[in-house]
């Protein structure tokens, strides 16, 4: 878990993104995005949200405007409370494709290319789910609301 007294600093930061990475047509893979779709409504002013299927390697350039990113994801891994939340470091990794990467290289890149590195966290929500179908899993859902309960009491109680 992340340590709350560095998870908002309000004196730096001024831009903030949500990116919610995802696919809803695959169950509980849409977690990301539903993700944002309940949380947008309540978002101040300076927070902006992003719907991804997957982090490619043009995201670098995107998250290099920003002071804070988060990255919401689905996870098959089941996770205390249904979700966990950490602090994001750029770390260089290898595949033989571009075409999906983790929010580390995506930060790696960013911090190379573009001389930036946003502050980072990366809130995985646990789901069970990951069929060709519409609708988050009865679970899903309770992790879903668990995460989104955690972000409104360490996040945006702090800026409102």
């Amino acid at each position: 878990m992340i340590n709350t007294e560095i998870f908002w600093m309000k004196d730096y930061v001024s831009r903030i993104l949500i990116i919610g990475i995802g696919n809803c047509g695959r169950a509980d893979d849409g977690l990301g995005w539903a993700f944002i779709d309940k949380i947008k409504e309540n978002l101040p002013d300076n927070f902006d949200c992003e719907y991804k299927y997957q982090l490619q390697v043009e995201d670098a350039e995107l998250i290099s405007h920003y002071d804070l990113v988060y990255f919401v994801d689905a996870h098959k891994e089941q996770f205390d409370n249904g979700y966990i939340c950490s602090e994001g470091y750029p770390i260089a990794t290898h595949s033989f494709s571009t075409h999906e990467l983790d929010p580390e290289t995506v930060l790696y890149l960013t911090k190379n290319i573009y001389n930036k590195l946003p502050k980072s966290y990366i809130l995985g929500i646990s789901g069970l789910s990951f069929q060709l179908e519409m609708g988050l899993s009865d679970k899903a859902k309770v992790n879903l609301s668990n995460a989104l309960d955690f972000f409104n009491e360490k996040v945006l109680h702090l800026v409102n």
